[in-house]
């Protein structure tokens, strides 16, 4: 018999009318035989209302109460689409974290599934049951409870497949499946029918918004097939597996963007070795991520200047530390947080020669300007100015036979 882990992201059990919705997509599994474990993340907008809530006490509001605050929005998801599978006669149950339990580790808001039981689960499935197992969260080896970060049910349901060795782990959200750019944003945009692990862990770490990058890389490293599709149509959707199973006809599959990030220079810089790392080592230490970085080459061989980029969340913070670091001499930190990451990802770009050509010249010939870049084997990212980042995804998506 096939076992299957089905999540279903805040959208798709936004209402209780799209609750009944999803327990109809389980009876249909159900009646095809499939066991089923049921993954599923707060009713949308649950919660920014919880996290709005702790503001108003306290704008430092205590980590550990904030996750027993926060895990109670899947709680609730849960004992609905149970209740709803149970009032249409079909045996379910909800299985909170500390019943389970689901193991983590790590500081909260930002656990890491190290463990499941799954022995009563199994039982429980083996007796004809669905189980429905909240996302998001698990319990520490000291008792709490904690969270996994935004996102975070579509580890759960990755790590779930993983330790109850499911056949398939299929994504429930509100598109139907993964785009070769955001549809909102460009209307030709096509679905992608299948992609490399690879691939979706760059577009979803290069601000695609369909997966969580730690479960796509979770599915990479265990070889779990994935499949994300839409709740409310019977679509097939985007499948997800290893390289080797797809044909490349195209160099680039996808346009990602993202404005999370800002940019900091810092001028004037003695021009010497080991600067660099006084630089980035207390940024490393406050766990701040670096991404793109550029030193300017030095003409008089005494000073220079580095940029780099960081999440905009992180730029007061990034500022502090610079500024305190007593092991660094410059003139000035300028930063810009009115930028945007665009970048095109595909593993054909291995193979195909003139892509980062194309791309440059594209944004030219847009009068976009570069402000950084970075590559991979399968990425080529660069910073723009934000104001022009809806004219460098359609030049994209165009000039590398997307539309």
């Amino acid at each position: 018999m096939v076992k299957k882990v089905l999540k279903f992201g805040g959208t798709s059990v936004g209402t209780i009318e799209r609750i009944q919705h999803v327990s109809n997509i389980i009876q249909k599994e159900r009646s095809s035989g499939s066991k089923v474990i049921a993954i599923v993340s707060a009713m949308s907008g649950k919660t920014n209302e919880l996290i709005k809530l702790s503001k108003e006490i306290s704008e430092e509001f205590d980590k550990r109460e904030l996750d027993v605050l926060l895990s109670s929005g899947e709680q609730v998801t849960c004992a609905l689409l149970s209740g709803a599978l149970l009032k249409s006669k079909i045996k379910a149950k909800s299985w909170l974290n500390w019943q389970i339990p689901i193991i983590t580790e790590g500081e909260h808001a930002n656990a890491r599934i190290i463990n499941m039981h799954i022995e009563k689960i199994n039982k429980y499935l083996d007796n004809g049951g669905v189980a429905i197992i909240p996302g998001f969260q698990g319990i520490s080896k000291n008792g709490d409870i904690t969270t996994i970060g935004r996102g975070g049910s579509d580890a759960t349901a990755v790590a779930v497949a993983k330790i109850f060795n499911a056949d398939t782990c299929e994504i429930y959200t509100d598109v139907d499946g993964v785009f070769s750019t955001d549809p909102n944003k460009i209307p030709v945009a096509k679905k992608i029918d299948k992609i490399s692990y690879d691939e979706m862990l760059e577009l979803s770490s290069l601000g695609a918004k369909v997966m969580q990058p730690s479960a796509v890389q979770t599915a990479m490293m265990y070889d779990i097939p994935l499949e994300v599709r839409s709740t409310f149509t019977e679509r097939k959707g985007t499948k997800i597996f290893s390289q080797e199973n797809i044909d490349y006809t195209k160099s680039v599959t996808g346009v990602a963007y993202s404005k999370d990030d800002a940019k900091i220079t810092i001028i004037g810089v003695e021009d010497k070795p080991g600067v660099a790392a006084n630089i980035f080592e207390p940024l490393s230490n406050a766990q701040i991520n670096v991404d793109m970085v550029i030193q300017n080459i030095s003409p008089d061989q005494k000073t220079t200047d580095i940029t780099f980029t960081v999440k905009r969340d992180d730029v007061s913070k990034t500022k502090l530390i610079l500024q305190d670091n007593k092991n660094i001499k410059y003139k000035e930190i300028i930063q810009n947080v009115k930028v945007a990451k665009v970048s095109i990802v595909g593993a054909g770009m291995v193979s195909t020669p003139g892509v980062t050509y194309r791309m440059f010249r594209a944004l030219s010939d847009e009068n976009i300007n570069i402000l950084a870049i970075s590559t991979s084997e399968i990425k080529l990212s660069v910073i723009i100015n934000e104001d022009n980042t809806l004219k460098a995804i359609k030049k994209l998506h165009t000039i590398f036979d997307l539309d």
